[in-house]
């Protein structure tokens, strides 16, 4: 609870400096609800050609409480984002700057190989169900997206971003108080993010 409320504080704090802004809008990104996190993002304008962009998501849910197969994605998730727009702000092409921090509770939850490791030959694991992983991580990375104006209140963003992550988490046997099994620090490089969001502009 208390990782939920830091993600709305951060977000309630953005808000004065709305009064400055030329836009702002309130977003949300269907990508990330599609894995049952909750998600809500602030964008302000800050100029013809920046932005700043600040995104929290909160996944509190054991997806399946069987004793067998113990499947979670507990995390929350704080990702504050610098954009330059190469039209104007809330409309076209922009490029963005990202920083990414999160806390996680995985087991048995598919990861599909799009981290490569580079201090190790292998890639991220911890998608076996036999597993579960506990721990924090840290990155940054490059945006890149197009946002389409749907209305005088409401625009639709697609984004995707690669950069670089560094993350240290302790395994353990999925199950019920399961065994520690060891502790793994990696150095990663994978999307930092990807997103199809609706917004809401408040002015």
């Amino acid at each position: 609870m208390k990782k939920y409320l830091i993600i709305v504080l951060l977000l309630v704090f953005a808000f004065p400096s709305i009064s400055n802004a030329q836009k702002a809008g309130l977003k949300t990104n269907a990508l990330y609800w599609a894995t049952s996190t909750p998600n809500l993002g602030l964008e302000v304008g800050m100029g013809d050609r920046f932005s700043f962009y600040l995104e929290g998501g909160y996944n509190p849910w054991t997806l399946d409480s069987n004793i067998e197969v113990n499947r979670k994605l507990k995390h929350f998730l704080v990702s504050p984002e610098v954009r330059y727009w190469f039209c104007e702000s809330f409309n076209g092409h922009f490029m963005g700057i990202n920083a990414n921090y999160t806390q996680f509770n995985l087991s048995a939850i598919p990861v599909p190989e799009m981290f490569y490791a580079l201090n190790e030959p292998a890639g991220m694991t911890g998608s076996k169900d036999n597993v579960r992983n506990q721990g924090w991580a840290a990155g940054a990375g490059i945006t890149y997206g197009y946002q389409w104006i749907l209305g005088k209140r409401w625009n639709l963003e697609a984004t995707v971003g690669l950069g670089y992550w560094y993350t240290v988490y302790d395994q353990f046997e999925n199950r019920k108080c399961g065994l520690f099994q060891e502790t793994f620090e990696r150095h990663l490089i994978g999307p930092t993010r990807c997103g199809l969001s609706f917004i809401y502009l408040l002015k």
